[in-house]
């Protein structure tokens, strides 16, 4: 596709409400998307199907899909045998076996040779610092050492030709307040997949810790979450 007069940017696309969100920002401030997607091994691959849909329905210039095999050194539950961890009191306390190690640093570091050889300096990434679920890679000081990182690491950076920025839009925001500003720019939830641990149907499982927040957020701004639960979202809420 040919390029036109807006400012590019990478938007790194789980195909989950947070990255779908980030994306619809993007677009919103008048970047042209690059959206990258990345198959790192994770148990719920039916989010990558879920990106595609997505980049195509908010019509992005391109969708990447890159393959960055973290399965091979396991570590977490969303890329081995470990059961994912369900119902938790707590979502958002401590560190879960299902934090993936490096995960975002190998994210942003693909997007960031991405975005280096399409001459922008603009990366954007859905990591929110409230409601999260205890991940050390989703926290502003990490965001911030990453862009230090990058004008260090890069060619253009040192040079000077571009300006490294790691745009996070979601990470002071609640997942109620995300849900509004996604729906504010159009945003359909029911294409997005965050379940950690889906049903071989497609289903969210509604208890793992991506649901338990997800649903909170929904049941907080008023309104019904889209996507199907096995068991039905508001038995979930419980």
């Amino acid at each position: 596709m040919m390029s036109d007069a807006r400012p590019r940017a990478v938007v790194l696309l789980s195909g989950g409400l947070d990255s779908t969100t980030t994306l619809a920002v993007a677009l919103a401030e008048g970047y042209e998307v690059y959206a990258l997607s990345v198959a790192y091994g994770q148990r719920h691959a039916v989010e990558l199907e879920a990106a595609g849909r997505i980049a195509g329905a908010l019509g992005v210039s391109d969708h990447a899909v890159v393959h960055a095999d973290l399965a091979r050194f396991g570590g977490s539950a969303l890329t081995g045998d470990t059961p994912v961890p369900k119902d938790r009191k707590e979502p958002g306390r401590g560190i879960p076996v299902t934090y993936v190690p490096a995960r975002n640093t190998v994210l942003l570091s693909l997007a960031l040779a991405w975005a280096e050889t399409l001459g922008t300096g603009d990366l954007f990434i859905g990591v929110n610092a409230l409601d999260y679920s205890g991940y050390p890679d989703c926290r502003p000081e990490y965001i911030e050492a990453f862009e230090r990182m990058a004008n260090l690491a890069t060619k253009a950076g040192v040079e000077g030709s571009l300006q490294i920025t790691v745009h996070a839009p979601l990470i002071g925001m609640t997942k109620r307040e995300i849900i509004r500003r996604g729906l504010e720019l159009g945003v359909d939830f029911g294409l997005t997949v965050s379940c950690y641990d889906p049903w071989p149907t497609g289903e969210a499982c509604g208890r793992c810790d991506a649901c338990r927040l997800r649903l909170e957020g929904f049941a907080e701004a008023g309104l019904p979450d889209p996507v199907p639960y096995h068991h039905g979202p508001a038995e979930m809420r419980r």
